[in-house]
């Protein structure tokens, strides 16, 4: 088992919590703390799935978890696009970064689900 903080998508990932607390702290005093904190707390429990699906012998519950809370993240981000409380360029970059971790975790999850695992 390699460390979760070696695996590609663990990278992507805190790449993404990265640009969303440098994006979020821009947002108006109104939103920061609800929807901004919403997008971190996504974000971060995305961090917490990888590292538990790496560390467990069933990694399908984690990583449909992963999937799951990767589809509210971008959720609240369209709505922070769509309300101008991020540009799009913005939107952009995040959207590129959850489509990796999208893809990096299906295929994970379909290794994990395979008759050999």
């Amino acid at each position: 088992m390699a460390l979760a903080s070696t695996l590609p998508i663990y990278r992507v990932t805190y790449e993404l919590l990265q640009v969303v607390t440098r994006i979020t702290k821009d947002m108006p005093r109104d939103y920061k703390q609800s929807l901004g904190g919403k997008i971190r707390e996504e974000c971060v429990e995305l961090v917490v799935l990888i590292y538990r699906a790496n560390c467990s012998r069933d990694k399908r519950p984690h990583l449909e978890s992963l999937q799951e809370r990767l589809q509210v993240a971008i959720l609240l981000l369209r709505l922070s696009k769509d309300m101008r409380l991020i540009s799009t360029g913005q939107f952009a970059q995040t959207i590129e970064l959850t489509d990796q971790v999208g893809r990096q975790s299906t295929g994970w999850l379909k290794s994990a689900s395979s008759p050999a695992a």
